[in-house]
């Protein structure tokens, strides 16, 4: 466990080259079209400067796209007190507590890092799981913390919001941008340019897929060893395959955070879903249920 925790930091700056690789992608593909090779260098500066941004702004702009509300202890005793003696089982900082008013069962975690961690759950999903299904979820959640996924996803959804927002600019520019060059573009370069830029949305969202997916895996791991109780996960696993919905406010940018994929199904969302089948989740954790 303590070697997932210690790769998950290094991996994080693979994953910052990843991002940065199809950044420079983009930046290239622009420079393609309009000769000059300064472009990809500005590209990629301005990219770095918004994903810092977004790496400290991220947690807020999530809770604020969820619409979830912080709480306190008296606003709901037992959902706080769960999460409270998870910080102690774990010896970390009590996160912040956040409610989401949504009937769709689920729950995440955000922020930089364990003393900057932020943990929410719907209303829905405190109203279907009894004690030691929500205990075994915001374990899980709380496993994203200390393992340090949730500094891991907010660089990725920073990037990854970077690289929509210099795409969709790019081909704006390459549609709309007027004279280049007096408009003796070589087609093959603006052929290319155009793939580039179109296909680097797609790269990144294959790397977030990748990445997110294997962290669920390690976070049902690290929340049943935080309770010792497998069963109780794969319960709350189960439950959501009976009741599971999405949710009422949904963006796909946010997506990766969620205990499980909150978008509407459909093959697209199948393709690009940033969860491990339920029935996967559930498979592991009685598999392994002698080694929590």
């Amino acid at each position: 466990m303590y070697n997932a925790i210690a790769a998950n930091k290094r991996n994080t700056v693979l994953i910052m080259a990843a991002f940065v690789g199809i950044i420079a992608a983009v930046g290239y593909g622009v420079s393609l079209v309009y000769g000059d090779s300064s472009i990809a260098i500005w590209v990629i500066a301005g990219a770095a400067i918004y994903a810092i941004i977004q790496y400290f702004a991220a947690s807020k702009l999530a809770v604020a796209v969820t619409g979830a509300k912080e709480i306190q202890k008296r606003d709901n005793p037992r959902f706080y007190r769960i999460v409270e003696n998870l910080a102690i089982t774990t010896g970390m900082p009590t996160p912040k507590v956040y409610l989401i008013d949504d009937p769709a069962p689920n729950a995440f975690a955000t922020g930089r890092d364990p003393k900057h961690a932020i943990v929410a759950a719907t209303t829905g999903i405190l109203d279907i799981m009894d004690d030691r299904e929500l205990e075994a979820v915001m374990a899980h959640e709380m496993g994203h913390v200390q393992n340090y996924d949730i500094r891991v996803s907010m660089i990725a959804f920073g990037l990854v919001s970077a690289i929509g927002i210099l795409s969709d600019l790019a081909l704006r520019m390459f549609f709309f941008g007027g004279d280049r060059d007096n408009n003796n573009t070589n087609p093959i370069m603006l052929v290319v340019g155009i793939i580039l830029v179109i296909l680097a949305p797609i790269m990144a969202a294959i790397i977030q897929m990748a990445v997110s997916r294997q962290r669920e895996y390690l976070a049902d791991a690290t929340g049943a060893l935080t309770t010792r109780d497998s069963e109780g996960l794969a319960r709350a696993l189960e439950k959501l395959k009976q009741s599971g919905r999405p949710l009422r406010r949904q963006n796909s940018s946010t997506a990766h955070l969620f205990f499980s994929n909150p978008l509407r199904p459909g093959m697209f969302a199948r393709l690009f879903s940033t969860h491990p089948p339920l029935e996967d989740r559930i498979a592991r954790l009685r598999k392994n249920e002698g080694t929590f």
